[in-house]
Protein backbone atom coordinates (compact mmCIF):
# COMPACT_ATOMS: atom_id res chain seq x y z
CA UNK A 1 0.00 0.00 0.00
CA UNK A 2 1.47 3.33 -0.96
CA UNK A 3 1.80 5.96 1.68
CA UNK A 4 -0.71 9.25 1.73
CA UNK A 5 1.19 11.97 1.13
CA UNK A 6 1.34 14.50 3.76
CA UNK A 7 -0.34 18.11 3.24
CA UNK A 8 -0.74 21.31 5.27
CA UNK A 9 -4.46 21.00 6.31
CA UNK A 10 -6.72 23.46 4.02
CA UNK A 11 -8.60 26.06 6.25
CA UNK A 12 -12.88 25.88 6.03
CA UNK A 13 -13.85 27.57 3.36
CA UNK A 14 -14.70 30.25 5.41
CA UNK A 15 -11.00 30.87 6.33
CA UNK A 16 -9.79 30.86 3.25
CA UNK A 17 -8.40 34.25 1.47
CA UNK A 18 -11.48 35.93 -0.92
CA UNK A 19 -10.75 37.72 -4.01
CA UNK A 20 -13.09 38.45 -6.04
CA UNK A 21 -13.45 36.52 -9.46
CA UNK A 22 -13.13 40.53 -11.30
CA UNK A 23 -9.21 40.88 -9.19
CA UNK A 24 -8.50 37.56 -11.35
CA UNK A 25 -9.08 39.41 -14.42
CA UNK A 26 -7.57 42.60 -13.14
CA UNK A 27 -4.27 40.55 -11.25
CA UNK A 28 -3.95 38.55 -14.05
CA UNK A 29 -2.92 34.87 -13.46
CA UNK A 30 0.39 35.76 -12.18
CA UNK A 31 -1.27 37.75 -9.34
CA UNK A 32 -3.37 35.22 -8.28
CA UNK A 33 -0.25 32.85 -8.47
CA UNK A 34 1.50 35.41 -6.13
CA UNK A 35 -2.05 35.52 -3.48
CA UNK A 36 -1.68 31.98 -3.70
CA UNK A 37 2.24 31.58 -2.88
CA UNK A 38 1.83 34.25 -0.18
CA UNK A 39 -1.67 33.88 1.60
CA UNK A 40 -2.40 30.03 0.88
CA UNK A 41 -5.85 28.55 -1.11
CA UNK A 42 -7.59 31.04 -2.49
CA UNK A 43 -11.59 31.25 -2.14
CA UNK A 44 -13.03 32.94 -5.99
CA UNK A 45 -15.70 35.20 -4.99
CA UNK A 46 -18.48 36.42 -7.83
CA UNK A 47 -20.73 39.38 -6.17
CA UNK A 48 -19.47 37.75 -2.34
CA UNK A 49 -20.81 34.31 -3.15
CA UNK A 50 -17.77 31.42 -3.11
CA UNK A 51 -17.18 29.55 -6.33
CA UNK A 52 -13.94 27.90 -7.13
CA UNK A 53 -10.99 27.41 -4.50
CA UNK A 54 -7.56 27.32 -5.97
CA UNK A 55 -5.27 25.24 -4.47
CA UNK A 56 -1.27 24.44 -5.50
CA UNK A 57 -0.64 21.18 -7.48
CA UNK A 58 0.39 19.60 -4.82
CA UNK A 59 -2.16 20.08 -2.46
CA UNK A 60 -4.51 18.82 -4.72
CA UNK A 61 -3.02 15.57 -5.37
CA UNK A 62 -1.89 14.62 -1.51
CA UNK A 63 -5.82 15.69 -1.36
CA UNK A 64 -6.88 13.43 -4.35
CA UNK A 65 -4.33 10.84 -3.37
CA UNK A 66 -5.41 10.88 0.45
CA UNK A 67 -9.38 10.62 -0.67
CA UNK A 68 -8.45 7.59 -2.66
CA UNK A 69 -6.72 6.20 0.03
CA UNK A 70 -9.88 5.82 2.26
CA UNK A 71 -12.34 5.03 -0.25
CA UNK A 72 -10.89 2.05 -1.68
CA UNK A 73 -11.14 0.29 1.47
CA UNK A 74 -14.21 1.51 2.61
CA UNK A 75 -15.82 0.63 -0.55
CA UNK A 76 -14.11 -3.07 -0.58
CA UNK A 77 -15.64 -3.40 2.88
CA UNK A 78 -19.15 -2.66 2.08
CA UNK A 79 -19.13 -4.74 -1.06
CA UNK A 80 -18.12 -7.42 0.89
CA UNK A 81 -21.14 -7.35 3.30
CA UNK A 82 -23.01 -6.87 0.02
CA UNK A 83 -22.14 -10.03 -0.70
CA UNK A 84 -22.45 -11.80 2.43
CA UNK A 85 -25.65 -10.33 3.12
CA UNK A 86 -26.83 -10.89 -0.47
CA UNK A 87 -25.89 -14.93 0.01
CA UNK A 88 -27.55 -15.19 3.04
CA UNK A 89 -30.70 -14.01 1.89
CA UNK A 90 -30.60 -16.11 -1.18
CA UNK A 91 -31.94 -18.50 1.19
CA UNK A 92 -35.45 -17.03 0.93
CA UNK A 93 -35.57 -17.23 -2.88
CA UNK A 94 -36.05 -20.96 -3.02
CA UNK A 95 -38.74 -22.74 -3.82
CA UNK A 96 -38.74 -24.83 -0.21
CA UNK A 97 -38.33 -21.99 1.94
CA UNK A 98 -41.77 -20.98 2.92
CA UNK A 99 -42.41 -24.18 4.05
CA UNK A 100 -39.64 -24.69 5.74
CA UNK A 101 -39.98 -21.23 7.32
CA UNK A 102 -43.66 -22.21 8.94
CA UNK A 103 -42.41 -26.07 9.70
CA UNK A 104 -40.07 -23.88 11.94
CA UNK A 105 -42.74 -21.54 13.27
CA UNK A 106 -44.97 -24.34 14.29
CA UNK A 107 -42.96 -27.01 15.96
CA UNK A 108 -42.10 -26.18 19.49
CA UNK A 109 -38.69 -24.43 20.35
CA UNK A 110 -36.08 -26.81 20.92
CA UNK A 111 -33.03 -24.97 22.78
CA UNK A 112 -32.20 -27.13 25.85
CA UNK A 113 -31.89 -24.35 28.06
CA UNK A 114 -30.15 -22.37 26.06
CA UNK A 115 -29.94 -19.33 23.92
CA UNK A 116 -28.71 -20.22 20.46
CA UNK A 117 -27.73 -17.92 17.65
CA UNK A 118 -25.92 -18.38 14.36
CA UNK A 119 -25.71 -18.09 10.76
CA UNK A 120 -28.24 -21.22 10.68
CA UNK A 121 -31.82 -22.49 11.75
Amino acid sequence: MSAVPKIQPVPPVDQLHRTPASDVKKLGWRGVMRQLQTQGPVLVTNHQQPEAVILPVQAYAALLARAQHTADPAEATLEALRRRFDERLAVLNTPEAGDRLRGLMDGPARLGGEVQAGASY
